[in-house]
């Protein structure tokens, strides 16, 4: 089904589901959702979508693959320049990996971005899922931290490489997205042997796998575990991955059948 446009200028909402739980979208997203005429995304995430707002016959929901941003932002640009309400759907925050850096970078770079001119363009933020593992395990990025995406879709291992080692000298804690892969098998274990040159093996590390959907998991390892092949084979595309810092410590809360907090103190030595 294809839905009318609502005349005059169209709209285009970028938004975040959060982890992809009705509790964790913010109000603000979920009002978003149930006034566009169009939802526009990746088919998972839709899905999604539609577990948290359950979508109209009015509305129409246009799917998509997940490796065709630059596509799917010029359709849902065209579709409100065109006067339609249109909500493009991302999970976590729309500005991290995300669709948002998609929409600007096809206004920054199309021939001719003046055809959009008609659509109002806003961003609408959501739970990351470092944010959400975290909060999980505890207090992890209690300090300064950093986000690297193993991905080399979109630019050459060798620079994952480069900021990982930088990040880790550092001593920042470290949230690995897109950490492994049927496609990209080994490339967790070659960011490990980086991290290893900067971190003791029994670094505290969170990995959290759909966090906020029903088959969430939560586990507290360490970087000499995490070197285990059968743990890493465990590790997925759906799975966060959070390595301590220097700082970073565990702790048992008596009374607490999670087994161990993580976190990593405020303030940090001289």
């Amino acid at each position: 089904m294809t839905s009318e446009p609502r005349g005059g200028r169209g709209r285009l909402a970028i938004v975040g589901l959060g982890p992809g739980a009705v509790g964790t979208c913010t109000p603000d997203v979920r009002t978003l959702l149930v006034a566009a005429t169009d939802w526009v995304g990746y088919g998972t995430y839709l899905d999604l979508a539609a577990a948290i707002v359950e979508p109209t016959r009015a509305q129409s929901l246009h799917r998509s693959n997940n490796r065709v941003e630059a596509d799917r932002a010029r359709f849902a640009l065209d579709l409100a320049a065109d006067g339609h309400d249109v909500a493009l759907v991302s999970s976590g925050d729309p500005g991290v990996f995300a669709m948002a850096a998609a929409i600007m970078e096809q206004l920054d770079t199309d021939p001719d971005p003046h055809r959009w001119a008609a659509a109002e363009v806003s961003i609408h933020p959501g739970i990351s899922a470092a944010q959400a593992a975290a909060a999980r395990a505890g207090a992890p990025l209690g300090h300064d931290f950093c986000v690297i995406s193993l991905s080399d879709n979109l630019k050459p291992f060798s620079i994952i490489e480069r900021r990982l080692d930088a990040a880790a000298g550092a001593d920042f804690v470290i949230a690995l997205y897109n950490p492994r892969s049927r496609h990209r098998p080994d490339q967790l274990d070659r960011a490990l042997a980086v991290l290893g040159r900067h971190r003791a093996p029994a670094t505290p590390v969170v990995l959290g796998r759909d966090v906020g959907r029903p088959d969430e998991q939560v586990r507290v390892v360490t970087l000499d575990d995490l070197a285990n092949q059968r743990l890493q084979a465990e590790v997925d595309m759906r799975t966060v991955v959070i390595v301590g810092s220097s700082q970073t410590r565990t702790v048992d809360v008596p009374g607490d059948d999670r087994g161990v907090w993580v976190y990593t103190p405020r303030s940090y030595p001289d």
